[in-house]
């Protein structure tokens, strides 16, 4: 158990940011789900750049590691271009 008032309140700040990193990963891995399971390319190519935008912010926000999104990014434009 943490003694001193600042190990308290990094505590307190670091559940804070799990909760909200937690909440950003997953709506964008919906996203990126959501992509995947389109059939329609309109709908594909107009998704695209918001999911793409998703991924370079959580791996921007270190949440996601930079090779993870660029992975996913590449993989996700390869499936809208096969449309």
């Amino acid at each position: 158990m943490a003694n001193h008032k600042s190990a308290k309140k990094r505590i307190r700040s670091n559940n804070a940011k799990r909760l909200r990193n937690r909440y950003y990963a997953k709506t964008t891995r919906n996203a990126v789900k959501k992509l995947r399971l389109t059939k329609d390319k309109n709908e594909a190519t107009e998704s695209l750049p918001k999911v793409v935008a998703l991924l370079d912010k959580l791996a921007k926000r270190s949440v996601i590691h930079k090779n993870k999104a660029s992975n996913l990014k590449s993989k996700l434009t390869r499936y809208v271009n096969q449309l």
